[in-house]
């Protein structure tokens, strides 16, 4: 006969296995009465995995709510006996991992705010030997992939097996439509980079406001995300902590009853056929443009020639606002965005930079 413990640890890793894995819960544990409620309510709703709460909160000024601390874990404690919902927060350092195993979370995982400090993480690393806990680790706030990759291997090297990634957006400077921008190129890049490791992503942390969750919801699910983490609150306009971004638990399940959930795959010879001959038309494409390309850095090696016979400088600035103008104009004639003419062309424009510098040099 099992345990209670074996029980629980079952059901945890019942939960963390399950694709698409959704975690909810209120950004911040601010009494005992609305952690259980809300803890209720998202059981009832049939839809959450996990049950997260903010225990302790690192916060940008000093005299914001900072959590309610170590007394507060008691009532996850009570709210996981009470539903069966697993839970998990937020740990920055080596004292906040001992809390929170001793009164029974199931998963921990690592915030942006800590994630940037290869200190701080290195301390969670160390409280973690030993221990045998999954463990997500946030993207740091600002846009560093290495800051995030170096995090995944400190903790694997602390032994941890269950290691997962959350997407929470980055800080910006301009960005005005996301609390943190997306920059969702990012957080593929990183998932690329470890294809073994889930990723979740946190609308509410990229949002900031609820009126724009689903979208980006959609958006991951879209990009093959592993599973969501979604901030709700049983009165979300009079919580202690990020009021804008919170739902209440059933208008978490409206929201995710309402997306077109994708799938990786599909057992179809017709449509592996299909898709391998559109495939292949892009391979010939890309050679093409491969070849262009070549031919487009031989002219710029030629440009460079003619610079340094007559000791010009490599950068012509006018020159270049005017290739950025009239590509754009023609690539939005075309259906190809500004943002990706802009990015595409910096790349080329660096590469026939270096090409005329080695002619320069030479």
């Amino acid at each position: 006969m099992q345990t209670a413990e074996q029980t629980a640890k079952d059901s945890m890793q019942q939960a963390w296995n399950k694709r698409p894995l959704i975690i909810s819960g209120p950004c911040s544990a601010e009494t005992e009465e609305q952690v259980l409620a809300t803890a209720q309510r998202l059981a009832a709703t049939g839809k959450v995995d996990m049950l997260r709460a903010g225990i302790w909160k690192p916060r940008t000024k000093p005299g914001m709510f900072e959590g309610i601390g170590a007394k507060g874990l008691p009532w996850l404690q009570r709210a996981k006996k009470l539903t069966g919902l697993p839970t998990t927060v937020e740990v920055a350092t080596g004292k906040q991992v001992e809390d929170a195993l001793n009164f029974e979370v199931d998963v921990l995982w690592i915030g942006a705010r800590t994630t940037v400090n290869p200190f701080s993480v290195q301390e969670v690393a160390d409280a973690l030997r030993g221990v045998d806990v999954p463990v997500m680790i946030k993207n740091p706030i600002n846009p560093d992939l290495e800051l995030w990759s170096g995090a995944v291997e400190r903790i694997a090297r602390a032994g941890v097996k269950q290691i997962g990634l959350i997407h929470r957006g980055f800080s910006s400077y301009g960005n005005s439509e996301y609390r943190n921008a997306p920059m969702w190129h990012l957080a593929i890049e990183m998932k690329l980079k470890h294809p073994g490791l889930p990723v979740i992503n946190d609308p509410s942390h990229i949002c900031g406001r609820r009126d724009i969750l689903l979208e980006v919801m959609q958006r991951a699910i879209d990009l093959d995300y592993d599973g969501l983490m979604i901030e709700s609150h049983i009165d979300p306009d009079n919580a202690w902590s990020d009021a804008k971004q919170q739902v209440t638990p059933e208008r978490l399940a409206e929201m995710l009853n309402s997306i077109t959930w994708r799938k990786e795959d599909v057992n179809s010879e017709e449509y592996h056929a299909a898709l391998e001959a559109l495939r292949q038309k892009i391979n010939h494409l890309d050679d093409e443009l491969m070849q262009i390309l070549s031919q487009r850095m031989k002219i710029a090696e030629q440009i460079g020639k003619y610079k340094k016979e007559n000791n010009i400088t490599i950068l012509q600035t006018n020159r270049w606002n005017e290739i950025i103008e009239r590509a754009s104009a023609k690539g939005e004639k075309i259906g190809l965005s500004k943002e990706f003419i802009t990015k595409y062309l910096d790349a080329v424009h660096m590469e026939s930079i270096n090409h005329q510098k080695k002619v320069l040099d030479s």
